[in-house]
């Protein structure tokens, strides 16, 4: 998440004004009462792969959307890292904890017990720990879903868990998916998403220390590296294999130890990325080096193959004398650490129907330490109108989340998570 020597050790506890949610309802989950690394896992190519399915997101009708923009207060947690909801479930928001838990929130509440404590297995601190949850399409069916999080030996892992009730995970189900060696502490990637394909997204650091220092060229341009990635795969286990690669991963057909797995790759840390659940597009917050952080954005299916640049390139600027990045794709947003940026955080492209058409179909996005959210809108060559948003700022800004009816959310790594909404 963070870059260089930054770490996520929480300092102070969240300091912006947050307006609760007025709402009790059970049905309103959000309303609140007052790595130069092997990967290890069998893997086979898919004999085909899964259909795409429609992106659009059937919604309500809308209602009439006034008022000035606020953070509705959706609850405090212990160094929360990340927040989601669950396909086929409308009533509950799930929070991760960079500690090791996954905790529920229904009817504006905080279940007492956790959905899921996996501390005794977890490495935290830094840019280390449980660090995002992802539920299987079929999650209201199957109730499989996937964490990612740092072990105790310093590898990452990506682990399948199943749903015990609606509340509770079966904690004795774990199933490794996937682990990956890490060279250094930092830059361990750490957010899974089903994108619109159904295939399971990997964001993957590129191992660490500073400048992509490992191997002849840094990893994020090795393809026999899982590093500086995004990985794709069909997370389900067949027969004996732990996964399976999409037949049409890019290098599916590669030999030579390329990695099958990739599906984008010359990225620094894709910390936080997202899918447009409108377009389908890829939208991807890179945490960059010495001056530069990058929001990448490609139409829906481009990011198959695409090499974002790192380390050749941080940003648009050249980082590294005689290296090449075949076909780079240039970020379409950039922020200058002159101006206080230090780590970009990654959000969502806005399409909640009860928000202003000023912010409706707009990037959502931070840093986390200069803390402004701050909305643009994006096409695959260009951001325009980037401003800042009539909100607060928000210290620590670790992470942005949606719920199944497409409402974002502001996670601060200082204990709070709110919703943007009006009032």
């Amino acid at each position: 998440m963070r870059s260089r020597t930054l770490t996520l050790l929480v300092t102070s506890a969240l300091t912006v004004s947050v307006t609760a949610c007025g709402s009790s309802s059970d049905d309103d989950a959000t309303a609140t009462g007052a790595p130069g690394a092997a990967v290890t896992g069998s893997s086979a190519t898919a004999a085909s792969t899964t259909a795409e399915a429609a992106t659009t997101t059937t919604a309500a009708a809308p209602r009439a959307a006034s008022g000035t923009l606020k953070l509705a207060k959706v609850g405090s947690f212990d160094q929360p890292i990340y927040v989601t909801g669950a396909p086929g479930d409308t009533r509950r928001l799930f929070v991760v904890e960079q500690t090791g838990r996954i905790l529920v929130v229904r009817g504006g509440k905080t279940v007492a017990s956790p959905f899921l404590d996996i501390r005794s297995r977890v490495t935290a601190g830094g840019e280390q720990g449980l660090l995002s949850v992802a539920f299987a399409p079929d999650y209201a069916k199957s109730g499989r879903f996937y964490v990612y999080y740092t072990d105790k030996s310093q590898e990452q892992r990506v682990v399948e868990y199943r749903r015990a009730s609606a509340d509770r995970a079966d904690s004795g189900s774990a199933r490794l998916v996937l682990k990956m060696a890490d060279p250094e502490s930092n830059h361990n990637g750490g957010l899974l998403k089903f994108g619109p394909d159904k295939l399971l997204y990997i964001g993957t650091g590129d191992g660490g220390g500073a400048g992509d220092q490992h191997g002849s060229r840094g990893n994020a341009q090795d393809l026999t590296s899982p590093l500086g990635k995004l990985l794709r795969i069909d997370p389900k286990k067949s027969g004996s294999r732990a996964y399976r690669i999409p037949a049409d991963n890019p290098f599916a057909k590669r030999g030579g130890g390329v990695r099958k797995e990739i599906y984008s790759y010359g990225l620094r840390n894709p910390w936080r990325y997202s899918f447009d659940r409108s377009s389908g597009a890829l939208v991807i917050g890179d945490v960059g080096q010495n001056e530069i952080e990058e929001i990448d954005y490609v139409a829906k299916g481009k990011g198959n193959g695409a090499n974002f640049g790192w380390r050749p390139f941080e940003g648009k600027a050249r980082f590294k004398d005689g290296e090449s990045a075949p076909g780079a794709v240039p970020p379409v947003l950039e922020l200058q650490h002159r101006d206080g940026n230090c780590s970009v955080t990654g959000g969502y492209v806005v399409r909640d129907t009860a928000l202003p058409t000023s912010i409706r179909g707009k990037y959502v996005y931070g840093d986390f330490c200069k803390g402004e959210l701050r909305a643009a809108t994006l096409s695959p060559t260009a951001a325009t109108g980037d401003a800042k948003l009539p909100l607060p700022k928000v210290q620590s800004l670790s992470s942005f989340g949606e719920d199944t009816k497409g409402r974002v959310y502001v996670v601060s790594l200082g204990g709070t998570v709110s919703r943007i909404t009006t009032g």
